[in-house]
């Protein structure tokens, strides 16, 4: 008589390749601000690390290549704009990388040498548009291909003075190895209607690089987990006012500040709403999880935001995915062309 299986025993995942369980990385670096190249370099060494510790996936925060700029409003109030500020941010828009450019290279080559998918946060200076920077989370295959980016789609508060917002063309959901990445920004991840875009594409393993340390930000990245029944990877910066490099034209704006501008809080949830690592505050360093990716369909059975608790009979979203341009030309004997 052959036994019955216990819930312990194995029993192949047909559904999805090997392996069932990933391990990534959540890397919490200080910061490097204004100063793409060094920032770089911080990536690649820090993506050799992680690697040796098996991750094959690698996560850095919001605008870490760049900089976010905390403390400062680029000498911007209602009315005006002063000689400083405006300095300021051409110094910041000099910061800003081009994609394809020199530094996305490194960042492509340091990801095929490690054999990883690298996703970093990044400040984004579109080659063909003249002082307009994106927040962007860009994300390199183990190949060391682009699988893509994703901009910002509402910066928050002051942002909105130094950045643009993107559009519905860069949305995405990467179809991996180890299972579909996509993520969010920072304040995005409180937009629901970005998070059902993404559910609705597979989202098995959510990226969300963020500014944000305060302890309410655990309840949102926990909440995502559940919602969406999928690992959640929270990533942050540890900032210091001493880490701005002198002669900064605006420094006087950073005057009334605390020392510690950023304590970091980086960490990682499971679909049950577990926390797998982290938080990790007061300092630099990098967090590890081994993720079971068997437990999505697990936790899913009780709760699937798009498919079986879903009611498309009364509720439906409707995503614009086409890239938004502000001049678009038409040749002569193109549909709506003269």
């Amino acid at each position: 008589m052959t036994p019955s299986r216990t819930p312990t025993d194995s029993v192949p995942d047909r559904t999805r390749p090997e392996p069932d369980e990933v391990r990534v990385a959540v890397v919490q670096p200080a910061a490097i601000p204004f100063d793409a190249s060094g920032a770089v370099d911080r990536v690649v060494e820090l993506v050799a690390e992680a690697a040796a510790e098996g991750a094959r996936l690698v996560l850095f925060p919001e605008a870490f290549v760049g900089g976010y700029p905390w403390g400062l409003h680029f000498g911007t109030s209602v009315g005006g704009r002063s000689d400083a500020g405006k300095e300021t941010f051409r110094l910041y828009y000099e910061s800003a990388i081009t994609i394809p450019g020199p530094e996305a290279t490194r960042l492509a080559e340091a990801a095929k040498e490690h054999g990883v998918i690298l996703a970093v946060g990044v400040m984004e200076r579109p080659p063909t548009r003249g002082g307009t920077l994106y927040c962007t989370l860009a994300v390199w295959g183990p190949d060391g291909a682009l699988l893509g980016i994703h901009r910002k789609l509402k910066p928050t508060a002051a942002e909105r003075l130094i950045w643009g917002e993107g559009d519905g063309s860069t949305l995405p959901v990467f179809e991996t190895d180890i299972g579909r990445v996509g993520g969010l920004i920072c304040w995005e991840n409180y937009m629901p209607l970005a998070r059902m875009a993404l559910y609705g594409k597979g989202l098995e393993i959510h990226l969300a690089p963020t500014a944000d340390s305060r302890d309410r930000w655990q309840a949102t990245l926990r909440h995502i987990a559940l919602e969406g029944r999928c690992f959640v990877l929270g990533c942050n910066q540890y900032v210091t006012r001493g880490m701005y490099a002198e002669g900064l034209p605006i420094a006087e704006e950073l005057e009334g500040w605390p020392e510690e501008l950023c304590a970091g809080g980086s960490s990682i949830y499971g679909p049950d709403g577990s926390c797998l690592a982290g938080p990790l505050t007061g300092r630099e360093g990098i967090l590890y999880a081994t993720l079971d990716m068997r437990e999505i369909a697990r936790q899913r059975y009780e709760f699937d935001v798009v498919g079986h608790y879903a009611r498309p009979d009364v509720f439906q979203l409707v995503v614009n995915e086409r890239p938004l341009r502000s001049v678009q030309t038409r040749a002569e004997g193109d549909p709506g062309g003269a």
